[in-house]
């Protein structure tokens, strides 16, 4: 008999098998050693419409609990139960994988925070395609559909360097980057008497300085939005001008007001790796009399007076902390260095090519691969 639908295999037969019209499923009996089932294509089509095996409660098809499958027109499959670890075997028989779906958390370098009544530094940009949300309060991207055996790049966008001295520029940050995902480095917070103390856009947007009343950087919104606008500074009295902070993930940076640097915009909280973890926080704005505070998501503080500010934290796309000195080896708080994490299914394997620093764990039925310096290319097997 041709078999033309769905059926249940019995040890010890052969099944010539038509699957010209659809994909066919094929259930396996209970393993007995060394029995044999043969499966033959009868139409030539088994590359176009597959046969699917399915084992027996928890017994095995080539030694995994997943399904097999057989693709190879005018193949002829001895399947052999070999013992209950192997299970049935063939070398016609694949196991027939998932799809490569992988999620993605691609968070850019934070820039760092400015000189002479500096601004806070922005977010890096944050694009992710786990959870409901992503950077800017848009909605999660969509998950990319990836092959096997194929190079997909990876760089980790590095924090902007701290800055010193009169007239100097705060240093945007890096962007991160996955295959065709690319998150912007975050804007540079404003400066004294350049760009008319205003900050610089980036992923977030850098705050801007308290030279006089400043506006704060805006966040991109090419290829994607991917976080918030820094905050504007205020002018006043010598003693009283503040700068704003740089903007975060999930928040503006915050408005100076007299006396009082801008907080940081708060950054993202992300379950990508199986635990709730904040990134891309905005550094907090410099004043005279109380520098803001950084955003949550590793943002750096701002410096009261000449002192207090702090970089932005490794691996989150912090942005650092201004400073209100325009004395030369007095620093703003340098961007933090972003980070890129991958999760798919516990199937598939990565592999690490030279330049990165990676580390895989495993969340349920998925692996958790984070990136924390370097570029190159992986691949998935």
């Amino acid at each position: 008999t041709i078999q033309t639908s769905d059926f249940t295999a019995v040890a010890g037969e052969g099944y010539f098998v038509n699957t010209t019209s659809q994909v066919l499923y094929v259930n396996l009996p209970v393993g007995v050693v060394g029995m044999e089932i043969t499966i033959q294509d009868y139409a030539g089509t088994f590359a176009t419409n597959k046969v699917i095996l399915n084992a027996n409660g928890s017994e095995k098809i080539q030694g995994s609990a997943l399904e097999g499958r057989i693709n190879t027109n005018n193949a002829t499959a001895v399947l052999i139960y070999q013992d209950a670890t192997k299970g049935w075997t063939s070398q016609d028989v694949t196991i027939n994988l998932p799809p490569l779906t992988v999620d993605y958390l691609v968070v850019a370098g934070g820039a760092s925070g400015g000189v002479h009544q500096g601004g806070g530094g922005g977010a890096g940009g944050l694009r992710t395609s786990y959870g409901s949300t992503s950077g800017g309060g848009s909605s999660a991207e969509t998950s990319l559909s990836l092959a096997t055996a194929t190079n997909y790049t990876v760089t980790l966008g590095s924090g902007g360097a701290a800055v010193n001295g009169l007239g100097t520029r705060a240093n945007d940050g890096s962007n991160s980057v996955f295959s065709t995902i690319t998150s912007t480095g975050g804007g540079g917070g404003g400066t004294a008497s350049l760009n008319s103390g205003n900050a610089y856009d980036g992923g977030s947007g850098g705050g801007g300085s308290g030279d006089q009343t400043t506006t704060g950087g805006s966040a991109v919104t090419s290829p994607v939005i991917q976080g918030y606008a820094g905050g504007n500074g205020i002018s006043g009295q010598s003693g009283n001008r503040s700068a704003a902070g740089g903007g975060g993930a999930s928040a503006a940076g915050g408005n100076a007001t007299l006396g009082n640097g801008g907080n940081g915009g708060n950054g993202l909280s992300v379950s990508i790796t199986g635990s709730s973890v904040t990134y891309a926080g905005g550094g907090g704005g410099s004043a005279n009399n109380n520098g803001g505070n950084g955003g949550t998501g590793g943002g750096g503080t701002g410096s009261t007076g000449t002192t207090g500010q702090t970089d932005g934290s490794v691996n989150t796309g912090g942005g650092g902390g201004g400073n209100t000195s325009d004395t030369s080896g007095v620093y703003s708080g340098a961007g933090g260095s972003g980070v890129v994490i991958l999760r798919y299914p516990n199937t598939y394997t990565v592999t690490i090519g030279a330049g990165l620093t990676g580390s895989t764990t495993t969340d349920g039925s998925d692996k958790v691969t984070t990136f924390t310096a370097g570029t190159g290319t992986i691949t998935f097997s």
